[in-house]
């Protein structure tokens, strides 16, 4: 699986076009992921993606980063996987390189803001 491009609200991953925020684990693409804050990620939004076990989970937080992830829910998570989060440009540039190695990877892609 390849991202392909990243432009504000709009994502192609493999020739598909997404328009709206993304979970992503094992070559299986969750469209509409809808977080119970808005703008501030919580355990509760990753529930598919932890059940999957990756050894690695990439946020994505948004063209300008607008989405938070609060130091107690990073901390938490990285009891379990390493954990990156990034602004989406960036994210997506890590997600990329990252499923070249022989790791589980996840992710969770915010598009706009």
């Amino acid at each position: 699986m390849e991202i392909k491009n990243y432009s504000f609200g709009e994502m192609v991953i493999d020739n598909q076009k997404y328009s709206s925020d993304l979970l992503i684990c094992d070559e299986e693409i969750k469209a509409d992921w809808w977080r119970e804050e808005g703008h501030s990620l919580c355990r509760n939004d990753l529930t598919w993606v932890l059940k999957q076990k990756p050894d690695l989970l990439i946020i994505g937080t948004g063209k300008s980063g607008v989405m938070t992830v609060p130091q107690n829910l990073r901390q938490d998570l990285t009891d379990d996987l390493e954990l990156i989060v990034e602004k989406t440009n960036q994210a997506v540039k890590t997600f990329n390189e990252q499923q070249k190695n022989n790791l589980k990877v996840a992710a969770g892609f915010h598009l706009t803001c």
